[in-house]
């Protein structure tokens, strides 16, 4: 919560009305969306917004996820702040023309309410649509709770609408876990959070006929090459973007935000590495393990795309085992998504064992006594048991 900065407002709020409610104050030109669980009570939230008359946004209710993207990349095209949120099915919906929103460098706004990917169809939490995502070219930001993601959801504007970055931005937050729970949040006043974000400024835009471009040529290979090497150049150099936006945010509410969240990392040795609503539940076991005597740290990472990998194999120098939970499974490859990445980035400057741990998949609760047991099981690891396979917590044999 706040310590410093500002005046805010405390207020009780779910996952999904606090990311409405930054939305609200930032007012966007142009929202598309189409109801899907668990995303649906965010954009009613905002509808009933918009028929209140709290915001002027030309809200656009298509017919499908597919045309609410689509809708969303010809209004950002145009030079509007646009936003849309999904879920699931709606994302793996829309996926094609997110492709295109990221390759057309298009600032659009989108909280993923994180669930589970058909089939068998699920409607519960875990991170298979966000994984969906990670090559997609969109920037990615996670929420461990409603209070992360109202903030995420303003600073995701600034970042994306940032002219040296100009690329779309996720906010993950957990369905149900974080979606439909009720939670303290200190929000910010009207004008506060509007005068963070700032008016939209776009470089180019379609309705600009005296600065016509074309959007959607065919590129064929003499050019297609460099414009997706250009993108890639975007991304990457969004992060220390996101780093100074981050910081100016913490110094506006006075709540810490960074690339990633270290949780009692100084002298651990054993360090835990995830995403999401879990991370809460992480630290109430690293703070019983600590009282048990066991050096136990975390490192919640709030940034997946562009992943900051020398960032984190600096914060886990001093680790002597490193186990990385994913709410994911990749297919046909021993361990979750990001252990590899997390792995990979510590290449050559870590040597010490990895552990790779499978939770929570179609919304099953991983509860503190289990992630207890994830140190445990690494505290042998660091002392030389086999870490070659992907452990699954909580799963029926």
């Amino acid at each position: 919560m706040a310590t410093t900065g500002t005046a805010q407002r405390r207020v009780s709020l779910t996952g999904n009305d606090a990311a409405a409610e930054a939305l609200r104050q930032v007012n966007p030109d142009v929202v598309a969306a189409y109801p899907i669980t668990p995303q649906t009570e965010l954009m009613h939230t905002f509808a009933q917004f918009h028929a209140d008359g709290l915001v002027d946004t030309e809200l656009v209710l298509v017919e499908s996820e597919h045309s609410a993207m689509s809708a969303c990349v010809g209004a950002s095209a145009a030079g509007a702040r646009v936003a849309t949120a999904t879920s699931s099915q709606g994302y793996a919906l829309m996926v094609e023309v997110c492709y295109i929103a990221a390759a057309y460098r298009l600032p659009i706004v989108m909280p993923l309410v994180n669930r589970a990917l058909s089939g068998p169809i699920n409607i519960h939490c875990d991170h298979s649509d966000a994984m969906l995502a990670r090559d997609s070219g969109w920037i990615q930001l996670w929420s461990e709770n409603a209070q992360e993601a109202y903030d995420n959801t303003l600073m995701a504007f600034r970042i994306a609408e940032h002219p040296d970055v100009l690329t779309p931005v996720i906010v993950n937050l957990d369905g149900f876990i974080l979606s439909h729970t009720g939670e303290v949040v200190d929000t910010l006043d009207d004008a506060t959070a509007r005068a963070f974000v700032g008016d939209y400024k776009p470089e180019r835009m379609l309705l600009d006929t005296d600065r016509p471009y074309s959007v959607g040529a065919l590129f064929l290979p003499d050019n297609y090459y460099e414009a997706r090497r250009q993108q890639q150049q975007a991304i990457l150099g969004s992060l220390p973007v996101v780093e100074a936006i981050s910081r100016e945010y913490t110094a506006l509410s006075g709540r810490p935000y960074g690339l990633m969240e270290p949780y009692r990392l100084d002298d651990a040795e054993l360090v835990l590495v995830g995403v999401g609503s879990a991370m809460g539940t992480a630290k109430v076991a690293v703070d019983s393990l600590r009282d048990e005597g066991l050096k136990a740290g975390l490192l919640k990472l709030r940034l997946y795309r562009p992943f900051p990998g020398p960032q984190i194999a600096q914060a886990l120098a001093r680790a002597k085992a490193v186990a990385v939970m994913d709410r994911a499974i990749s297919y046909g490859l021993n361990g979750g998504p990001i252990f590899h990445e997390v792995r990979s980035a510590a290449y050559g400057t870590l040597s010490v064992p990895f552990a790779s741990y499978i939770y929570g998949l179609g919304g099953r609760d991983i509860i503190a006594d289990e992630i207890k047991a994830i140190y445990r099981d690494l505290e042998a690891v660091s002392r030389g048991a086999d870490a070659s396979l992907a452990r699954y917590i909580g799963v029926r044999e």
